[in-house]
């Protein structure tokens, strides 16, 4: 299976059936960026050198703007399409495999988790696996230890509080903080 069918498969929101080919190359490209990471995450690396990597795992060219404190994982890195001005503080964790957008200017906290994969709840054929995208606006902050799960939009301007998280899309400007995630203020922009 070539990528490019791979990740029309998971953007079309397709389920990826345990043993299929779609899970063979799921497979696949966890080892590549496994490989990477691991790479980028024992030992020093220039800034220049972590967008080298990053570009790498995602086989994507990335903007000189993108910075990233390591260690970072990922279990797959082909289907995150990262912006300019973006910076991923240390310890976070992208499953990218049902698409993670990251806009302009977006921060992200420690140890945030992006998760775009949910399991079958039939206990009969839990490992079928369903892709749903997050898409993260420009200008987003997102804090410490959040968590946001398949199928989230996050608009423009939003905030995630630290520890948050986020089961359900987030309006522009808006705050949003708790266990599940609900708004806490509207943000005034002028």
């Amino acid at each position: 299976m070539e990528l490019d069918q791979f990740l029309h498969h998971l953007n079309e929101g397709e389920s990826v059936e345990a043993g299929s080919a779609e899970h063979q190359m799921m497979l696949q490209l966890s080892q590549e960026a496994l490989k990477l990471t691991m790479a980028l995450n024992n030992t020093y690396h220039t800034p220049e050198e972590i967008r080298v990597i990053i570009a790498q795992l995602t086989a994507k060219p990335v903007d000189e703007t993108f910075n990233l404190f390591p260690p970072f994982y990922t279990d797959c890195g082909k289907n995150l399409h990262i912006g300019k001005n973006v910076f991923i503080n240390s310890g976070c964790r992208f499953q990218d495999q049902g698409g993670i957008t990251i806009g302009d200017g977006t921060l992200i906290g420690h140890q945030v988790v992006l998760a775009t994969l949910n399991h079958e709840l039939n206990p009969q054929t839990r490992g079928t696996i369903h892709p749903l995208p997050i898409s993260i606006g420009k200008n987003v902050w997102i804090g410490a230890n959040a968590t946001v799960l398949p199928g989230v939009r996050i608009g423009d301007g939003a905030i995630i509080a630290a520890g948050a998280v986020v089961s359900k899309d987030v309006e522009e400007n808006t705050i949003v903080g708790g266990v599940p995630a609900k708004v806490m203020k509207t943000i005034e922009v002028e």
